[in-house]
């Protein structure tokens, strides 16, 4: 980018990337060996403005590049839709996997601890269906296909939750068997649900000193060894210790078992091992599992992930991660600039200001809170 298009809104929203590092993980992976025109940095800004502004196509894409400030931003003047499509395809996606680590280590060295207790990491998977007549290599059922994305959300009690840790397999992949990538940090608690249970990893981090809570099975076995007093008045309708599973499928420790109504007039059962904290705090500690669920469906409605723009592997994992790093961006502005407002309008007021100095961008979001 030159140094007017710095100074536009668009300049400021990525100028949290170290093209530097970019250019280096696209060296050692000879991605741009043999490229004459569309490097992987210039790419990376194309695609990066198509999740931004919902661009529909390649073709849409190829026509935006018809303004003057689009070009100054990304170095080109023009390219073809065939010349997108096969970068799309060529592309690593190891190198965008790398980029978006690069914008949550941004994210994590400006977040504050949480006040009290321990950071939750709440983990959660959702399904991308995809045409099986043109995904042919994501089959995950005779007439489906679909990718899956694991996702490890950190919640945030005073800001705007974000993903840390991801993980794309085929649909077909059971969510627990990501457990062992997805949970590597003992100063967090995580937090699933019950697609999750296994009671072998479950000993296993209770070994390790790894602290979680997650939703039961409705047919897991119990054996009782101790039941906790309850306070006057508590939403709780039980807690106790318990050992769980059958005779050949049994935990080796000790487990606390939480059960709580879900408001629809059953009731949820939670198992933990936090000893330290009140029935109630492991119920609310949960309830954050609602964080990921909205921010599935907040990514799925407002970046590009449901339309792809190819039908390779490398071209759905590469629109993946162009949208969690779209995210990233928008969590980093809104933390520089101290903006009550929220990601969305954040980014809609961008889209507004796209090459206007980027003072008009951050004078408008750093106004009153809208919600």
């Amino acid at each position: 980018m030159d140094k007017n298009t710095r100074k536009t809104s668009f300049g400021k929203w990525v100028n949290a990337i170290n093209f530097e590092k970019l250019n280096e993980a696209v060296n050692f992976h000879g991605q741009d060996r043999y490229t004459k025109k569309l490097t992987t940095q210039a790419f990376t800004l194309l695609m990066l403005y198509a999740q931004l502004t919902e661009t529909d196509s390649l073709h849409a894409l190829e026509a935006a590049l018809s303004n003057k400030d689009f070009q100054h931003a990304i170095g080109v003047d023009s390219i073809s839709v065939s010349q997108l499509s096969r970068k799309n395809n060529q592309l690593d996606p190891a190198i965008l996997s790398n980029l978006f680590m690069q914008m949550v280590g941004k994210i994590t060295a400006q977040k504050l601890s949480p006040k009290k207790g321990m950071l939750l990491k709440i983990i959660d998977s959702t399904t991308l269906p995809l045409n099986v007549n043109h995904f042919k290599w994501a089959e995950f059922r005779e007439t489906k296909g679909g990718v899956k994305l694991h996702l490890r959300l950190v919640f945030d009690e005073n800001g705007t939750h974000y993903p840390d840790k991801e993980v794309i397999t085929n649909a077909k992949e059971h969510d627990r068997n990501q457990l062992e990538v997805l949970v590597d940090d003992k100063e967090a608690m995580y937090v699933f649900d019950r697609a999750y249970v296994d009671y072998k990893r479950f000993d296993l981090f209770t070994d390790d000193g790894i602290f979680f809570v997650c939703r039961l099975k409705k047919n897991a076995v119990l054996h009782p060894v101790y039941s906790f007093t309850l306070p006057e008045g508590s939403d709780v309708l039980s807690d106790t210790m318990a050992f769980i599973g059958s005779s050949t499928n049994c935990t080796e420790n000790v487990f606390r078992i939480i059960v709580i109504p879900d408001g629809k007039g059953s009731e949820l059962r939670l198992i933990t091992n936090r000893f330290d904290l009140t029935a109630e705090e492991i119920s609310e500690i949960y309830r954050s599992r609602w964080a990921i669920e909205l921010f599935f469906k907040w990514i799925k409605q407002h970046v590009k992930i449901k339309h792809f723009y190819g039908q390779s592997e490398n071209a759905v994992k590469n629109q993946i991660y162009l949208a969690l790093i779209a995210y990233c961006l928008n969590v980093l502005i809104q933390m520089e600039s101290k903006s009550g407002n929220s990601i969305l309008r954040i980014s809609r007021i961008l889209v507004a200001n796209l090459w206007q100095n980027f003072h008009y961008w951050l004078r408008e979001i750093r106004s009153k809170k809208v919600p």
